[in-house]
């Protein structure tokens, strides 16, 4: 199993690739990813590809359009090459948040990405809890959405007392995936219900659940501006929460996320490494990063051997 994949790494997160090269105990591919003097991406593959089950790790993350065009030229590079099968592993689905006309006259942007790693001559998909489970829909290839929740659930055993947590959803869109969390753990849930009133900003509105004298665990898929998640542990602290958690899959936090939420009344934020964490986010007081090496180590490996993926979530 382990001589049949080949490993590619794209530049957005080498890290996160070669902890999952260790975890298979398959070397990385050699492959040169470069830019010409206006920008342009050059790839060349090193190695023979010719037949091989190839997984390309690509999170197109800051700055997302570099690393979607990085993603697609490697993937026409090993078509071209004649690679047996690609896999586009993607732990960070950038453009996921566009997935639905909100308003007149916009795009479904998630859908044209899909479109394009398709086109591209991917031939399945592996993905970290996307933004909306319905765009697996959007890709006309096999994909697998994974589920960071088995390494979230590892980390809160470890580290608090499971008899007083109580799992909160940061917005009523996010239920499922606290629900979920909250399951796995046999605890209470509860709900911040909020009104955004324009983008990057909300206002919340209430508490749904009581909270008092608990440790609550917040839990999203993205955190961006940190807004949400900072109103929300301030309201839950109003409400007699004795200490507040927050954990996310992806950290994009941009702009001036990471001082937000390290002047913020959050205890800790834990997040995956689906994103390469920034110098900033590696030094703030509160917050940590866990990885999903691992999780997707153990998925592409599944893949390879035609093994299932969805029982590493039973």
């Amino acid at each position: 199993m382990k001589a049949s994949i080949k490993l590619v790494a794209g530049n957005s997160n080498r890290p996160l690739t070669e902890a999952i090269s260790n975890y298979l105990e398959v070397p990385l591919t050699a492959c040169q990813v470069k830019r010409f003097a206006d920008m342009e991406v050059f790839v060349e593959l090193l190695e023979n590809v010719r037949g091989e089950d190839v997984f390309v790790v690509q999170s197109t993350s800051f700055p997302a359009n570099d690393h979607l065009m990085e993603l697609l030229i490697i993937i026409d590079a090993l078509r071209r090459s004649s690679a047996r099968r690609i896999t586009a592993v993607m732990p960070y689905f950038g453009y996921a948040r566009q997935d639905r006309r909100a308003t007149g006259r916009t795009p479904i942007s998630a859908k044209l990405v899909a479109n394009m790693v398709t086109h591209a001559g991917a031939d399945r998909v592996l993905t970290v809890d996307l933004h909306a489970g319905q765009i697996q829909g959007f890709f006309d290839i096999p994909t697998d959405n994974l589920f960071a929740a088995p390494v979230m659930v590892r980390d809160i055993k470890e580290r608090l007392d499971l008899d007083n947590v109580m799992v909160v959803s940061p917005d009523v869109g996010g239920v499922v995936r606290a629900r979920a969390l909250a399951k796995r753990i046999d605890a209470a849930l509860a709900i911040v219900d909020k009104r955004r009133e324009r983008p990057g900003e909300s206002e919340v509105m209430n508490i749904i659940g009581n909270v008092e004298g608990r440790t609550c665990i917040l839990v999203d898929d993205i955190v961006d501006s940190g807004g949400t998640l900072c109103n929300a542990a301030e309201a839950l602290l109003q409400h007699g929460a004795r200490e507040v958690y927050a954990y996310c899959t992806h950290g994009v936090l941009s702009g001036g996320a990471v001082a937000r939420i390290a002047s913020s009344q959050l205890k800790e934020m834990v997040i995956t490494d689906s994103i390469l964490p920034t110098e900033a986010v590696k030094v703030a007081r509160n917050i940590r990063t866990i990885t999903v090496a691992p999780l997707l180590g153990e998925a592409i490996g599944r893949t390879a051997t035609e093994s299932s993926v969805s029982s590493l979530f039973d």
